[in-house]
C-alpha cells in the first residue's frame, strides 16, 4: 500500500544534517539506497541529490514505522519524521558527510515502490554504457553524475554573473534559421507552411551575434544550444552548448583579457584553483613546430624537432625521399622509453597510421650512447651525432621519427606525443595548463574542391598587415583568430570579424563563392555591413568540453543530462524515430528510404 504525502513538508536535505542538528526534529524525503536489518533494529540509508542520511527504526519506538520499513526495498521513495541523534560510539562513519549522526525515525511514509533496477545506483557500479543510457533517469540518480550536473549549473551561474558584471547583455537568437552550408552539415527542419523549404538548426549564432553588434548592443552573450550533423566521438555531440560572446570596439587582446577573467573566476569559484594571468600565448606556426598540433597539451615537454636539413642527404631513402618531395622529417624524443618492447613500438606505429603516417622509424639510445635500430646502418657517425644533438638524446631515450608531408608528419607525431603523455603519466587531470593559440592561417587550399576554404569561418578578419596578401598570395594571409586550449583540448575559439563589406566580398570570392551565391546565402549580413558596422569580434566556449575537464570525466556524455550515443541516437527515448505518412504529407515530403 502506498502512502500519500499529505501535509508533510521536507525540512532538510538528506546530505545537510550534521552534529549541529542533534536534538532537532526533521522531515527527510528521498530514495532508499539500502536497508539493513540488524535483528529487529532496521537501518535505512536514504539518498537525495545532496547526500545520504542514516535512518534508525526501532520496533519499540514506533512499531508501525518499523513494520513499513520491513517492506521497503532499494529505490523505494519514502518520507520520514524523526529526531537527529549522535551515532553510538564506534559507529561513526568519517567517510560520510553525515557520518556523525542518524535520524531516530518516529514516522515513515512509503510514497512509491520500485521495481528492482537493472543496476545498482552506485558510483562504483560496473555496467555497460548502453544500459546506463537506456535507463538514464536511474543513472542520473548516481551521486557522481548528479554532482557533475550540479557543478554545470554553478558554472553557468558564475559565467552569467561575470558577464553581467562586465557589461554583457544576454540576448536569445533564433533556433530556426537558414542553411548556410559552409563547414559541418546542418540539421534541416522542413517547413509545413512553406512546402519544399527548410530551416536549419544553428551550428552557432554567428551571423545573428554579428548583426547584434551592427544593432549597437555592444556586448552580447548567450549560453546557447547548437547543432552539427557530424561524426561523433568522446568529446563531441550532435547538439552541444556554447558560451557565446561578441563585443564591439575591441581588439584581440581585449577579448582574450576579458575571457581569461571569466575562466579564472570559474576555476576559482568551483575548484578553488587560482589561475595565473595572463595565460600563455603562442602562434599557430610555433604550436605546429614545437608540438605538431594547434591544440597542444602544455602539461609536459616532449617537444618535436625537425631534422629535414640533416636527413635530406642521408642514406635512409625514406627520409631523403620525403624531403625531396617537399615533405619534412621530424622526431619525438620519448625520454627514458628505450625499454619499450617491440609490441609497444608496433602499437605506436599503428596509432600514427590513424593520422595518415605510413610508418614510424625508431631508435633506442643504448647506455653507451650508441643507436639500436634497424635504420642505424643508413647513417654516418656524423649524422648520428647531429641528430643526437638536435634531439638532446640521453642513454635510455627512444627516438621516434615521422617522414611525410608537412601535415601528416606534424599531426601524427603531435597526436603520438599526446598519447605518450597519457601513457607515461605526464598529463595529470588536476594540472590545468592554458595556452592561447593565435595567428592561424586565414585560408587553406582544398585540393579536391580546387578552391580556398576558411580555416575558421568566412567572417574572420585577416591581420591588418596581411590584407594586401588577399590580392596576390591569399594562402599566406594570417587570421585575427585565437583558440584557448586547456590540457590539449580546444575549449574556446573566436576571432575579430570582418566589418567591411568590400573585404567580406573579397573573402567570399577567394572561397569560390560567386557574388550571386553570396547574395543568396549571406545577403542580409552584407547589407548590414553597409550600414555602419562597428569593428567587432567574439568567442565561443564549448561548455560541455569545459565541464568534462572540470569534472575529470572521460566522456562528454557524463556531463550532459540526456546525451546521444556515437551514432547520434538517444537510447532512452529511442530518437530519432519514424514518423507516419500523414506527417510527411503535411510537410510535402515523400519517403524514399524505409528503415527495416
Amino acid at each position: 500500500m502506498i502512502d500519500i504525502l499529505g501535509d508533510w513538508k521536507r525540512s532538510h536535505f538528506c546530505g545537510s544534517i550534521s552534529a549541529a542538528d542533534i536534538g532537532k526534529e526533521v522531515c527527510l524525503m528521498g530514495w532508499v539506497q539500502r536497508r539493513r536489518d540488524h535483528g529487529g533494529l532496521i537501518f535505512i540509508d536514504l539518498r537525495d541529490r545532496q547526500g545520504i542520511a542514516q535512518l534508525a527504526l526501532d520496533p519499540d519506538r514506533d512499531p508501525e514505522a518499523h513494520a513499513k520499513a520491513e517492506r521497503v526495498r532499494s529505490e523505494y521513495v519514502v518520507a520520514v519524521r524523526g529526531i537527529v541523534s549522535a551515532r553510538p560510539e564506534g559507529t561513526v562513519n568519517p567517510k560520510m558527510a553525515t557520518g556523525e549522526v542518524e535520524v531516530e525515525v518516529k514516522d515513515l511514509r512509503i510514497l512509491n515502490s520500485s521495481e528492482t533496477p537493472p543496476f545498482m545506483i552506485d558510483d562504483n557500479v560496473d555496467v555497460a554504457e548502453n544500459i546506463r543510457l537506456k535507463h538514464r533517469y536511474l543513472d542520473l540518480r548516481r551521486p557522481a553524475l548528479q554532482n557533475n550536473l550540479i557543478l554545470r549549473h554553478k558554472v553557468a551561474q558564475i559565467v552569467r554573473n561575470y558577464l553581467d558584471d562586465t557589461g554583457f547583455l544576454e540576448v536569445e537568437t533564433p533556433v530556426l534559421t537558414k542553411s548556410t552550408p559552409e563547414g559541418a552539415r546542418d540539421y534541416l527542419v522542413p517547413s509545413r507552411v512553406n512546402p519544399g523549404m527548410f530551416y536549419a538548426l544553428p551550428q552557432s549564432p554567428q551571423l545573428f551575434k554579428q548583426l547584434l553588434m551592427v544593432s549597437g548592443f555592444d556586448r552580447y552573450y548567450q549560453i546557447v544550444k547548437c547543432f552539427r550533423d557530424e561524426d561523433l566521438r568522446a568529446d563531441r555531440q550532435p547538439e552541444f552548448t556554447q558560451i557565446d560572446c561578441e563585443l564591439s570596439f575591441v581588439d584581440r587582446q581585449d577579448i582574450m583579457q576579458i575571457m581569461e577573467g571569466m575562466i579564472a573566476r570559474v576555476f576559482q569559484d568551483t575548484l578553488g584553483v587560482e589561475l595565473t594571468l595572463p595565460m600563455s600565448r603562442i602562434t599557430y606556426t610555433e604550436a605546429l613546430a614545437r608540438f605538431g598540433v594547434d591544440n597542444p597539451d602544455m602539461r609536459f615537454d616532449l617537444e618535436l624537432v625537425e631534422i629535414s636539413n640533416l636527413a635530406k642527404d642521408c642514406g635512409f631513402k625514406v627520409f631523403a625521399d620525403a624531403v625531396k618531395k617537399g615533405g619534412i622529417v621530424k622526431l619525438l624524443n620519448a625520454r627514458q622509453c628505450a625499454s619499450f618492447s617491440r609490441k609497444e613500438i608496433d602499437d605506436l606505429t599503428d596509432f600514427v597510421k590513424i593520422y595518415g603516417a605510413k610508418g614510424l622509424a625508431y631508435v633506442k639510445v643504448q647506455e653507451d650512447g650508441s643507436w639500436q635500430s634497424p635504420i642505424t646502418k643508413f647513417f654516418t657517425d656524423k649524422e648520428i651525432a647531429l641528430i643526437d644533438e638536435a634531439a638532446d638524446s640521453k642513454p635510455g631515450d627512444l627516438l621516434l621519427f615521422a617522414a611525410d608531408t608537412f601535415k601528416v608528419a606534424n599531426e601524427s607525431l603531435g597526436r603520438l606525443r599526446g598519447l605518450l603523455g597519457q601513457k607515461l603519466g605526464l598529463a595529470r587531470k588536476d594540472d590545468f595548463r592554458f595556452v592561447w593559440v593565435t595567428d592561424f592561417p586565414l585560408l587553406e587550399w582544398d585540393g579536391e574542391a580546387r578552391r580556398h576554404v576558411a580555416v575558421h569561418h568566412p567572417f574572420t578578419a585577416p591581420l591588418d598587415e596581411d590584407i594586401a596578401l588577399l590580392d596576390g598570395d591569399p594562402g599566406s594571409a594570417r587570421a585575427k583568430a585565437y583558440d584557448l586550449v586547456l590540457n590539449g583540448s580546444e575549449i574556446g575559439g573566436g576571432s575579430i570579424r570582418i566589418h567591411n563589406r568590400e573585404i567580406q566580398n573579397k573573402m567570399f570570392s577567394l572561397m569560390g563563392i560567386t557574388a550571386e551565391e553570396a547574395e543568396e546565402k549571406f545577403g542580409f549580413l552584407l547589407n548590414a555591413l553597409s550600414y555602419g558596422a562597428p569593428p567587432h569580434g567574439g568567442i565561443a566556449f564549448g561548455l560541455d568540453r569545459l565541464m568534462m575537464i572540470l569534472t575529470g570525466s572521460d566522456s562528454i556524455r557524463d556531463v550532459i543530462a540526456f546525451p546521444k550515443t556515437q551514432k547520434a541516437t538517444c537510447l532512452l527515448s529511442e530518437a530519432p524515430g519514424e514518423v507516419d505518412d500523414k506527417q510527411l504529407r503535411e510537410l510535402s515530403i515523400r519517403r524514399a528510404v524505409r528503415n527495416n
